[in-house]
């Protein structure tokens, strides 16, 4: 199998020397992207569980390695140019932050003995239920890197649950925060595995949510839940120096002459900024201390001037900040954003370069509405879903390249964290070529009235997936919303299903053009409207052919022509509300799913008119293959909710996949998954970009596709009897990496534009060759000559030049 879809904001990335690079934490693995493409180019495999923390290894030559710290308890060391893993430790706790201190102190030692390497990671101390509430949860420890081993009797401190470690540019502090309390510990220029160390505390009446270092002064910088920052400085003056001596030309102060600063602690003063609404996610000094950049909730980054105060922002970027991180290359740095974005900045103007973008993450905040469903729907001809996002948008991403190919704004609206949720994207429906897509949004009533529902149809363009809005209908259902929408295998023909009890089936109409021009679409208008006895209609499909259209009036399903609207057949009678329908391929079988408290997985024979075969469960999603005769169930362990006789017989983590042959009820496959509930599935034609680990094992063109309700997603074998795997074939581009490096002028603004002057050859035969000032402006103006060299040469070509005779 292959997995995708991956989170690449779990935990801070990291550049690499050259700053061609940009390794992200995804999942298991550490994903390693183009800084000039945006493209993933390599992966570095290795570690069982979730990869916390990833610090690449300072060097002034051509060498790629880095150090991996995960959640399964082993520290890592990669070349990542190759890739290979080179070294591993295994220290047997869980690993949430990793800081290598000498790493940011590294200097070109000549010597035939270095000194060793030492770790400080936070750890997840595993105990039993009974010690949970006696023992603390996380612990710092001391890693010993050159001999592989945890430094013993050396704890910094101990918590009730693990966190992250921050530490100082230069290496020689770090820290960590609890609630309302900062720790901070002096590493020795010398560390050994017996070094003793000095630690301070700084107190704070809110609880703090992130911290910074000053690169060259001892200021620290912290923000907490409410959206202040604070500013300590001259820090740990009596502490890490010896009696209060000068530290950075200044004694330290009395104890009456440190304002803002509480209790005992050590620092001479502290500040509070307050600009942010919510909670401070993001705090970090630019590399020359001048500046501190800020950010949160508010999708903000807000730069400050460390001496005044003064303030600039980089507004709308559309979601929550998280980590933001520099480069050895001063004009480049990254925002990591909680949208699955990474962002990358050119410094100082902060103009967004590229943008690293996995799949939208599911919205909290949008759970609180019942019925509303994840909303992921697949296009299966151009193997893309389409995923609704918090911010009114629809994200069109590939399950073969996995990355984003585009994103659709549904309703024009900026990010605004603080506003309740008035708009939301509930639907959202793919033509089977992918040429025109239908989202139904819902505006929210304000204190009971004012609810809105809009059904949008959208056009697709010939060369891209960028869609254009085509048709907006108001108030489709008039009050009532809507459940579904299912579009036509063949033609431009699509009908929305309401609980108000009807439901309509539209077509697409065109304007008649003179015979040099192409048809142009102009809208979608309604064909026909039908009900069945007043009952909700709660699920439609069409047949494989178009000829059938089938639809679920609450407990049973009706069989229409949809051409000439007329109800053909009602079948069924089952216990619960259907809330799905599928013809399954071109066989003459229909599959549907009824959810409550006895749900049912039912298989409907059209020739008979009757039920073939049935079983008792949880379906949350189905899917039939396009060609053949087989279809596969995502089923739940438990019934949502219900009484213990109402628990469906299938055991597992979270789910199964069960894959059916539609005349056998014995599964063909199955497959135990995770996070199953508000999970998708759908069979998607093979790609090129698969590598199969057993060639042979290769039955069929199509691939299941199943995303879970965290929006990551595994590509399966659904016909193989062996267990293949299924990998990318990624297109390494070596060109893209070995761009001549910039400095200066370039690194900041580009290139300059290369002027070519077209001159007439018989103007330029008549100048006289010796008239250099013809040629000495031309060209930037930072590779001109100084003025005095100028003014001479140009001072010179006007005067007439004569021979002098000596005699």
């Amino acid at each position: 199998m292959f997995t995708g879809g991956r989170s690449f904001v779990s935990s801070p990335p990291a550049f690499s020397n050259d700053t061609k690079r940009l390794l992200v934490c995804t999942g298991n693995t550490v994903s390693i992207f183009s800084t000039s493409t945006g493209l993933q180019t390599s992966e570095l495999e290795g570690h069982g569980a979730q990869v916390t923390s990833v610090i690449v290894v300072p060097s002034p030559k051509v060498l790629c390695y880095c150090w991996t710290a995960s959640l399964d308890g082993t520290i890592k060391y990669w070349d990542f140019a190759a890739p290979e893993l080179m070294r591993n430790i295994d220290i047997r706790f869980p690993i949430h932050s990793m800081v290598i201190p000498s790493v940011l102190s590294y200097t070109t030692e000549t010597s035939s003995k270095l000194p060793d390497v030492f770790a400080y990671v936070y750890t997840e101390e595993v105990k039993q239920k009974e010690e949970q509430s006696k023992y603390p949860g996380g612990q710092i420890h001391k890693c010993n890197l050159t001999k592989s081993r945890v430094v013993g009797g050396v704890t910094l401190a101990e918590t009730r649950k693990p966190g992250s470690i921050t530490i100082s540019p230069s290496g020689k502090y770090i820290g960590t925060y609890e609630k309302r309390k900062l720790q901070i510990w002096e590493i020795p220029a010398k560390d050994s595995d017996h070094v003793g160390f000095k630690k301070i505390r700084l107190h704070h009446t809110k609880t703090i949510t992130t911290l910074a270092f000053h690169p060259s002064e001892m200021i620290v910088a912290a923000g907490d839940v409410t959206g202040r920052i604070l500013l300590w400085r001259g820090i740990g003056r009596r502490t890490f120096s010896n009696g209060g001596k000068f530290i950075n030309g200044a004694f330290n102060k009395d104890a009456d002459d440190r304002p803002g600063v509480r209790d005992n602690d050590d620092a001479d003063s502290c500040t509070t900024w307050h600009w942010h609404s919510a909670q401070v996610n993001v705090l970090f000094f630019s590399s020359d201390g001048a500046y501190l950049y800020s950010g949160g909730r508010e999708g903000v980054l807000v730069v400050w001037q460390l001496e005044t105060g003064k303030k600039k922002f980089l507004p709308r970027i559309g979601s929550p900040l998280l980590y933001f991180i520099n480069s050895s290359d001063p004009s480049l740095s990254s925002i990591s954003c909680a949208d699955n974005q990474i962002r990358l900045l050119r410094m100082p103007s902060m103009e967004i370069l590229k943008s690293i973008s996995g799949i939208k993450l599911p919205s909290s905040s949008l759970e609180i509405y019942e019925g509303f469903g994840s909303g992921v729907v697949f296009d299966r001809a151009a193997g893309l879903i389409a995923v609704p996002t918090e911010n009114y948008r629809v994200q069109l991403y590939s399950l073969f390249d996995d990355r984003e190919i585009s994103e659709v704004q549904i309703c024009q609206r900026n990010h605004h964290p603080g506003d309740e949720i008035t708009v939301k994207v509930n639907l959202v429906a793919l033509s089977p070529d992918g040429s025109t897509m239908c989202t139904v949004e819902t505006r929210l009533p304000e204190e009971g009235i004012g609810s809105l529902v809009s059904l949008k149809f959208w056009a697709c363009g010939i060369q891209n997936k960028d869609f254009s809005l085509s048709t907006v209908i108001y108030e489709p259902h008039r009050e009532s919303g809507i459940s579904s929408i299912a579009f036509h295998p063949t033609g431009h023909m699509a009908v929305s299903s309401s609980y108000g009890g009807d439901f309509k089936v539209w077509t697409r109409r065109q304007e008649i053009h003179p015979k040099d021009q192409a048809p142009q679409n102009t809208g979608w208008t309604c064909h026909a409207v039908g009900s069945y006895k007043k009952k909700p209609m709660t699920a439609a499909t069409f047949s494989s052919d178009g000829s059938v259209l089938a639809v679920a009036a609450e407990k049973v399903i009706t069989l229409w022509d949809p051409d000439r609207n007329i109800l053909v057949a009602v079948i069924g009678d089952s216990l619960e509300p259907i809330t799905t329908l599928s013809f399954v391929g071109k066989s003459e079988y229909l599959v549907s799913a009824s959810r409550g408290s006895n749900p049912h997985l039912t298989i409907w024979s059209m020739s008979k008119l009757c039920t073939s075969w049935s079983y008792r469960l949880q379906a949350e999603d189905i899917t039939c293959s396009m060609d053949n005769s087989t279809f596969a169930v995502l089923a739940l362990s438990e019934s949502s909710k219900g009484t213990q006789s109402a628990k469906a017989t299938i055991q597992g983590p979270d789910g199964v996949i069960l894959l059916f042959n539609v005349e056998n009820p014995v599964p063909l496959s199955t497959w135990f998954v995770s996070k199953a509930k508000g999970g998708r599935l759908c069979f998607v034609p093979s790609s090129t970009k698969l590598d199969y680990e057993v060639p042979e094992t290769k039955t069929s063109d199509a691939v299941l596709a199943y995303i879970n309700g965290n929006h990551e997603y595994v590509l399966l074998d659904p016909y193989s009897e062996q267990s293949s795997k299924l990998s990318i074939s990624r297109q390494h581009n070596s060109n893209n990496l070995e761009e001549t490096e910039r400095f200066g002028y370039s690194s900041i603004y580009g290139e300059l534009p290369e002027f070519k002057l077209k001159i007439d050859q018989a103007l330029i035969s008549s100048m006289p060759s010796e008239k250099s000032w013809r040629t000495i402006f031309s060209g930037p103006s930072h590779t001109l000559p100084p003025l005095p060299k100028l003014c001479s040469d140009y001072l010179e070509s006007l005067l007439e030049r004569r021979t002098a005779v000596v005699e």
